[in-house]
C-alpha cells in the first residue's frame, strides 16, 4: 500500500494530508487525538492532493460548503457508517450523537457514535465539527474544542445546538 502525505497552512493550523493509493485517507490538524505517528504518512508528495487543497481554500475562503473529493476511509463497518452520516450533514447546521444513532438504527448507540467520530480520519472533509451533545454542547473533538467552535461559527453555526436540523430525529435529514 502506497501512502504520501504534504501539509498545507490553513486558519486552524497546519494541516496533514495522507494520500493511500493516490486517494486522500486522512486529514490531521496538529496536535490531534488519535493522529498516528508521523512516519506511518509515507513519503512527502503533494501530487495527489490538488484537488483536495483546492477545495479546502475554497471552504476556507466561504466558497465551498461541499467537499467532492474521493476519499478511501478505512474504518470498522460501524466506523464508516457513522462516517457516511456525517458526510450528510449540511454545512452549517449541527447533529446531536443521538441523532446520528437513531438514523443509523440504533438509539442507544450514542456513546459509540461519539467513539466512531473520534476517530475520524478525515477532519473537515468528514465534518465531525458538526456533533455536537443532545443539549447543545460542545464536546469532544479531536482537534480541540476551541477549533470545533471557530469551525461552527465560521459556518455560521455560532449558536450551537438550535437552527435549521438541530431538532428531533425527525430533522436529520
Amino acid at each position: 500500500m502506497t501512502r504520501s502525505h504534504t501539509v498545507i497552512d490553513s486558519p486552524y493550523g497546519p494541516l496533514t494530508l495522507v494520500a493511500t493509493e493516490g486517494v486522500l485517507s486522512a486529514l490531521y490538524m496538529a496536535e490531534q487525538r488519535h493522529r498516528p505517528p508521523q512516519e506511518t504518512f509515507g513519503e512527502v508528495d503533494a501530487r495527489p492532493f490538488g484537488a483536495v487543497i483546492e477545495q479546502l481554500d475554497e471552504y476556507f475562503a466561504g466558497e465551498r460548503t461541499e467537499f467532492d473529493v474521493p476519499l478511501r476511509l478505512n474504518g470498522t463497518p460501524f466506523q464508516r457508517g457513522v462516517w457516511e452520516q456525517l458526510l450528510a450533514i449540511p454545512y452549517g447546521e449541527t447533529r446531536s450523537y443521538g441523532q446520528l444513532a437513531d438514523a443509523l438504527g440504533n438509539s442507544g448507540a450514542s456513546r459509540a457514535v461519539g467513539l466512531a467520530n473520534g476517530k475520524n480520519p478525515v477532519s473537515i472533509i468528514v465534518p465531525c465539527h458538526r456533533v455536537i451533545g443532545s443539549t447543545g454542547s460542545l464536546t469532544g473533538y479531536g482537534g480541540g474544542l476551541d477549533r470545533k467552535q471557530r469551525l461552527l461559527a465560521f459556518e455560521g453555526a455560532a449558536r450551537v445546538g438550535t437552527g435549521p436540523g438541530t431538532g428531533g430525529a425527525g430533522t436529520l435529514f
